[in-house]
């Protein structure tokens, strides 16, 4: 042993903190018609059980939520009208592009929902599907429908704040 050197021993070492990486996060569907229709109060997050082609079809980007609901049915959420194209590789054994595929969510969670939907009369629409890590997940919106007018208030408004935006960028290449 050389003199003068300290002796560390492995629990003196301080080892680094394994670091947390983030889950793999993709869009695959987003249902923007819905924020246009609906004025969304409240948002939640739901699995969605699938089949293999399923899955392997929504990671090739074919899934599609234009016309989407869910609905309560004996105390499971459903989803109905998503449509997710059959795998081009698929075999005999493909999905129904259009079958209801079942949400999953907790028992509480799904009870506070149909409370909500019942009292205020609000609809619930899947706003976005998204990959997180391995998992395939759906944003689910509590949502209230718009009138014709409303609709075209929010139209002015988007406009008259894109007019604001461009009046203020343009000015600030003079000064």
């Amino acid at each position: 042993m050389a003199k003068g050197k300290p002796v560390t021993t492995q629990t003196d070492a301080k080892k680094p903190a394994p670091k947390k990486e983030e889950p793999f996060f993709k869009t695959v569907a987003d249902n923007r018609r819905a924020r246009f229709e609906y004025e969304i109060i409240e948002t939640a997050e739901a699995g969605i059980q699938l089949m293999g082609t399923e899955v392997k079809s929504i990671r090739a980007g074919k899934a599609n939520l234009a016309e989407a609901f869910v609905k309560i049915e004996e105390q499971e959420l459903w989803l109905h009208h998503c449509h997710i194209s059959p795998y081009d590789h698929g075999n005999r054994f493909n999905h129904e592009p259009l079958r209801k595929r079942r949400l999953l969510m907790h028992h509480q969670q799904i009870l506070k929902l149909k409370s909500k939907m019942q009292e205020q009369g609000l609809t619930l629409i899947p706003l976005k599907m998204y990959l997180k890590g391995n998992l395939v997940k759906l944003d689910l919106a509590l949502c209230k429908g718009r009138k014709l007018w409303d609709k075209r208030d929010n139209i002015a408004k988007k406009e008259t704040k894109r007019g604001l935006d461009r009046l203020t960028k343009h000015s600030g290449r003079y000064e």
